[in-house]
């Protein structure tokens, strides 16, 4: 039987509930660990890029998701140790002894990355920051101080983001497809990418701005409002828009709403994020 298929038994029974978390015995135990093992290792993802970049081009593999979910609802809580701290969690932290081989670094006193995360060849962490479980770094990625990234989140090749930046998982509240960030995207200090939210190629995110499906999109280059996606080669930033909400007694004339305006990427913005480079070397 495949990983995927054992993953999917388990599934059932958990939902006819045969089993728990008290009862899981050692065969069941060693499906969990060798599906951590595997996402880990980057053999199996919970979202793969199939076509051309945009949300058309990835499939998400919902059988994944069912598997960290299993992971939580039939392991139970522990103490663990790290360092001199102990602290209580149901998945311990990932072992980063594979990491340096492949030229990723780490920084001190702060990095946490949870098992079943994947981190690729040439990636950076700097402290704090914290990768969950499912979530995949492409290589050379950069996850500047204070950044977090969501459990299944996939991040491409060559992305960076910049300090204080979320990017949103699927687990708490539990989403249908988890947040893709594509290759060569350079997110700025303080932005948030939440539910699913598609980020295209090469695409440069302003500073503290908002990317989700709930938010529009107001691309200029094709002139249409989109949700839930921002285009590739594209430069984005918060504007505000007037709202459908009319006047009111706590305040006078129309309110207004947050929107992510998209252009073209100017020469001028892409050689900023290549003089960033440097700090990759």
């Amino acid at each position: 039987m495949s990983l995927e298929s054992d993953i999917e038994n388990l599934w059932q029974r958990y939902q006819d509930d045969e089993v728990d978390a008290a009862s899981a015995g050692s065969a069941a135990r060693s499906t969990l660990d060798a599906f951590l093992e595997a996402l880990e290792t980057g053999d199996v993802r919970a979202a793969e890029q199939v076509g051309e970049s945009g949300p058309d081009g990835w499939v998400v593999n919902e059988w994944v998701k069912r598997g960290i979910l299993l992971n939580f609802g039939l392991r139970e809580t522990l103490p663990r140790e790290y360092g001199d701290v102990t602290y209580y969690d149901v998945l311990p932290l990932r072992s980063t002894t594979d990491l340096g081989g492949r030229g990723t670094r780490n920084t001190p006193d702060g990095t946490a990355i949870r098992r079943g995360a994947y981190l690729g060849s040439d990636c950076i962490m700097m402290s704090p920051s914290f990768v969950n479980v499912g979530a995949h770094v492409g290589d050379g990625t950069l996850v500047d101080s204070c950044d977090t990234v969501g459990s299944c989140a996939q991040l491409g090749e060559g992305v960076k983001l910049g300090a204080n930046t979320l990017i949103g998982g699927v687990l708490e509240p539990v989403e249908d497809a988890p947040v893709i960030v594509e290759d060569g995207v350079s997110l700025g200090a303080g932005c948030r990418v939440t539910s699913g939210f598609h980020v295209g190629e090469n695409t440069v995110v302003g500073e503290n701005t908002l990317l989700s499906p709930r938010i529009p999109v107001y691309d200029l280059v094709e002139e249409e409002v989109i949700y839930g996606h921002l285009p590739s080669n594209r430069r984005a930033f918060t504007r505000y828009v007037e709202s459908s909400l009319g006047d009111h007694d706590l305040f006078e004339s129309g309110a207004y709403k947050p929107a992510v305006v998209a252009l073209d990427i100017e020469d001028d913005t892409l050689d900023k994020t290549r003089r960033e480079e440097a700090l990759r070397e």
